[in-house]
């Protein structure tokens, strides 16, 4: 500002217009609040210098309209303006942005020659001009100037940084040094700001030492700016001791809020929270720029409960009715899990702008609730609230959660007709809204169609390729980024890592690993964190260890790309054993952690330890998550409780097309084929299409069922009623069903003729067709297809060797297992396993390693004479040994799956199921068993085998002997 104006008080007023009455007339409607004047009527003119008091007082009550009337007034009465008139009315000019009225008094000027001479009216022209937003008119008024102090140089410089030009504001003030002006508190304080605007710590370092030498280091307002300035070019350490430097006494709301600002936009949220704390210690109150930050802080760790506190504090201050609050309070519980206290926040906001809109649909899209997302944004175009780009950005991901193309496409035609196309965050958001609904097309179009690419842009497409397999394009196009001159970054390299890791192309991931190193992106923790997925799916999983074990902060990201490795390279003890780790870090779990622990407790049937975590998950309301919901169905499912999967099911309120499948695909693995039908027609009736993996599922169904016109049926309308072309995984599952049921020519035939080349698991299906009904012939056929395919997997050989053990060819079988021995391959034995009490117990054939051993056994052979008292008589084709009968039972005795059983029955209570997980098939007379078990311990037995659950129930089991 080129002066300061002292205001008024009231009755001063009231005596200016007294005198003020005495030379010239004043209209009735004047009043001595000065909230309405009226100059018509005015003859006589007073002096100018009672005309001046009169415009001082209107300026100290912000009355511009006024002053310039006064102003006009003035001029024409015939008086001349003077060094106090001018600026006062250019103050008004610039308060009002009247560009027009200030360029008349600056023609005034020009023909008064004022400008040059005096020094305050051309510092309030400069500063009208640039308040207008004509900063390059602002600077042609002050080259001009004849002279130039502080405050001159001040005017420039505030100019310069209010319409953002903050290269300017730092080139001026090093000009006023070099022309000998020294600066002061005003132009100190801008290039502070402009410093931090541009990340400039050299100049920012050069203030400070200017500040230190003047006294101003310890102003609570000087260290703000250089917090700030610090923190902005992310110097942290710096900030803090310019913060700690301030006086105790000095530090207001604003040092504290530059501090914690710094802090949180630094990602150091766990500082944010204990500086929160110091500043209530402090004694002082916070205001909404403290409140946003803490929340924000609140929303990264989870911290529902200090959130919730946080809340309670601006009910009592009465924050709520603030528009941003209430946007940083919807965002802090949705993510923190709950969204029904978000919508409560929503709903009693009592004015809602475009912020608080987006921050619920975006809220809605995180928690998964993606139909109420994509309803909210339909309410609020009907309210008549405009949508933002950022609203755009946040309901597009809803769509792409949900594959709903047509919704997408519907919010891309809105932008088009809106004319969104400068903004580059809401067409990236777009892509990824396409890639994710597998429009990969659209994607590439939306993509090639940019004018300006920006790396998220690459990121996102490099993403949108990797996610649709097409990982070739995705590492290509990695490669045309390189050499279109967009710097990688850090979401670029965590975009391309997944395509390495998906196509085991460990040599570019290895590649891409030396451009981390070299370029020093290795700090990023989701850089390594996807550098832990991609060796772990290359299944490097020693080298992702190696990594992960490196790494000096772990977030909640690099715990669960070590668990989700684990389980994928069926680690799963050491899964569980990383999970456990991961609970007493003070790292809080999300909801990907829960879905990638969860395939671990599937896969080893621990159906406790599941269960616990469905409880932590229900405790910290990840259920609400579709994603942890579907993991649930399916952990459920493949533990032998489809009855809790389906109440699962049933409590998800926005169910995708994962939630059906895994529904389905659990019914069809317990052999309840009808059920998996009907909810297959339950599905289409909602609306969603069935996908590839819906057809794995219902042939799989038909397949344990035995239903076989079903499954060629739906193997048929698979292709002409929903254009899904058949994979691999479609021709094994009918060639399963059609050997299992006996087709077996048919099932040769239809290989045959298959369009796409039949892999192992389509031959394999056939060859245990073959075993299990005794047919040599195609079995050699078939077996030696498979030696030629895969030439180390001994199944195969154990397969053929089966079939001639069952028709008593001992030399053939003798033949294959030299062959075995010849090619150096070793047979995987048969392991079961249960849960007792959270702990796994692994048995082998015959294994006596367990200290239960001697009890066990003994218990066997009550149990085998039980058995046979009542009918039971062992089945001795399934011994894959040319022995005496009486030693072929003996060996039956202690199949895997018996030992296993037994020790359930010895240590659970006897109105509880015992569950068994198989490595293989369960075999013939174990089955037989299994039954007689049942009906004489009165227990339920559940087993899951490779190939599907065995319900064992008074004697009969749920697949009704057909596996």
């Amino acid at each position: 500002m080129a002066f300061l104006l002292l205001p008024l008080q009231p009755h001063t007023i009231k005596v200016a217009l007294a005198r003020f009455s005495t030379s010239a007339q004043v209209p009735k409607s004047i009043s001595s609040n000065g909230l309405s004047l009226s100059l018509i009527g005015m003859s006589k003119a007073g002096s100018v210098k009672e005309w001046n008091v009169m415009i001082k007082g209107y300026v100290s009550k912000g009355m511009f309209n006024e002053v310039l009337a006064l102003f006009k007034e003035m001029l024409k009465a015939g008086l001349r303006a003077d060094s106090f008139t001018l600026p006062c009315a250019l103050k008004a000019c610039a308060a009002l942005s009247h560009l027009q009225h200030g360029k008349s008094i600056h023609s005034y000027l020009v023909r008064s020659k004022t400008v040059d001479s005096c020094v305050f009216v051309g510092c309030a022209l400069v500063d009208m001009y640039a308040k207008c937003g004509k900063i390059e008119d602002a600077r042609q008024v002050f080259d001009k100037m004849s002279e130039r102090d502080v405050i001159s140089w001040n005017a420039l410089i505030v100019g310069y940084a209010q319409n953002g030009r903050c290269d300017m504001t730092c080139k001026s003030f090093c000009e006023m040094q070099s022309q000998g002006v020294k600066p002061d508190f005003v132009s100190t304080a801008s290039v502070l700001k402009a410093s931090a605007h541009l990340e400039s710590l050299n100049l920012g370092r050069q203030v400070h030492g200017f500040l230190v030498t003047s006294g101003y280091e310890k102003d609570a307002f000087m260290g703000s700016a250089l917090t700030h300035m610090y923190s902005k070019c992310g110097r942290l350490v710096e900030a803090r001791l310019a913060f700690d430097q301030m006086s105790h006494r000095n530090r207001d709301v604003v040092s504290w809020n530059a501090m914690i600002v710094g802090y949180a936009q630094n990602k150091h949220h766990d500082h944010v929270l204990e500086l929160f704390q110091e500043m209530q210690l402090a004694g002082l109150k916070a205001n909404l720029v403290t409140i946003a930050s803490v929340l924000r802080a609140c929303a990264h760790f989870s911290a529902l409960q200090q959130g919730k506190e946080i809340h309670g504090f601006v009910i009592r201050n009465e924050f709520e009715a603030d528009h941003f609050v209430g946007s940083t309070l919807i965002d802090m519980y949705s993510k923190c899990y709950c969204i029904s206290d978000a919508c409560q926040v929503f709903d009693r906001m009592p004015e809602r702008d475009v912020v608080s809109w987006s921050a619920m649909i975006a809220g809605y899209s995180q928690n998964g609730n993606c139909l109420d997302a994509l309803y909210l944004f339909k309410d609020m175009n009907i309210r008549g609230m405009e949508p933002d780009s950022v609203t755009i950005a946040c309901v597009l991901p809803a769509c792409a959660r949900i594959a709903s193309l047509q919704h997408g496409k519907e919010i891309h035609g809105y932008m088009i007709k809106n004319r969104f196309a400068s903004d580059v965050l809401v067409w990236n958001a777009l892509m990824d809204m396409y890639a994710k609904c597998g429009s990969i097309q659209d994607a590439k179009q939306v993509f090639d169609g940019l004018y300006h690419r920006d790396s998220v842009s690459w990121s996102t497409i490099i993403g949108g390729y990797a996610q649709n397999t097409h990982y070739d394009h995705a590492l290509k196009l990695f490669a045309e980024m390189q050499l279109s001159g967009v710097k990688n970054d850090y979401a670029t390299i965590a975009s391309v890592l997944p395509a390495c890791a998906n196509a085991l192309a460990l040599r570019h991931g290895k590649e891409i690993h030396n451009y981390i190193i070299r370029f020093g992106l290795e700090s990023d923790v989701f850089v390594v964190s996807a550098l832990v997925d991609m060796y772990s799916k290359c299944g490097k999983i020693e080298f992702a260890r190696q990594i992960f074990e490196k790494m000096y902060d772990r977030n909640v990201v690099s715990w669960n790309a070590m668990v989700a490795g684990y389980t994928q390279n069926g680690n799963y003890s050491e899964a569980f054993q990383i999970f456990r780790q991961l609970q007493h870090t003070e790292v809080k779990l999300d909801p990907i952690t829960i879905v990638s622990i969860l395939p671990a407790c599937a896969r080893l049937g621990t159906l406790q330890q599941g269960k616990e975590i469905h409880n932590y998950a229900l405790r910290r309301g990840f259920d609400s998550s579709v994603s942890v919901a579907n993991s649930l169905i399916d952990m459920y499912g493949k533990c032998g409780s489809i009855d809790v999967a389906h109440k699962v099911f049933e409590k998800i309120q926005n169910k995708d097309l994962v939630s059906w499948n895994s529904l389905i695909a659990g019914y069809g693995m317990h052999g309840h084929g009808e059920e998996a039908l009907r909810f297959f027609r339950l599905m289409q009736q909602t609306g969603i299409k069935p996908d590839h993996i819906t057809f794995v599922a219902i042939l799989s169904a038909c397949n344990h069922a035995g239903v076989v016109d079903k499954g060629r049926y739906y193997f048929d309308c698979m292709s002409q009623d929903y254009s899904i072309t058949p994979r691999v995984e479609h021709y094994a599952c009918m060639v399963d069903l059609l050997g299992r049921a006996g087709c077996l020519d048919e099932a040769y035939i239809f290989i045959k003729n298959m369009p796409l080349e039949a892999t192992a698991d389509v031959w394999g299906a056939l060859l245990g067709a073959c075993r299990t009904y005794g047919n040599i012939k195609l079995g050699e056929k078939v077996a030696d297809f498979l030696f030629k395919l895969k030439p180390e997997d001994t199944g195969y050989y154990v397969l053929l060797s089966n079939i001639y053990a069952a028709a008593g060819r001992w030399n053939d079988v003798a033949k294959v297992r030299t062959l075995i021995k010849d090619r150096g391959l070793k047979k995987s034995p048969g392991c079961s396993w249960i849960e007792v009490r959270n702990k796994v117990h692994e048995f082998f054939v015959g294994d006596k390693s367990h200290p239960q051993s001697e009890e066990i056994f003994t218990f066997l052979k009550s149990l085998d004479r039980q058995m046979k008292d009542i009918g039971f008589r062992p089945d001795t084709t399934f011994v894959l040994h040319d022995v005496e009968e009486e030693e072929k039972e003996q060996i039956l005795c202690v199949h895997s799956e018996k030992l296993a059983i037994a020790f359930g029955l010895l240590n659970t209570s006897p109105n509880r199921p015992i569950r068994i997980t198989k490595n293989l098939r369960v075999c013939g007379d174990c089955h037989t068993a299994a039954k007689f078990i049942s009906k004489i311990a009165k227990r339920e037995i559940i087993v899951r085998d490779m190939i599907r659950f065995h319900h064992f129930n008074d004697g009969l089991c749920s697949c009704g002997d057909y596996w």
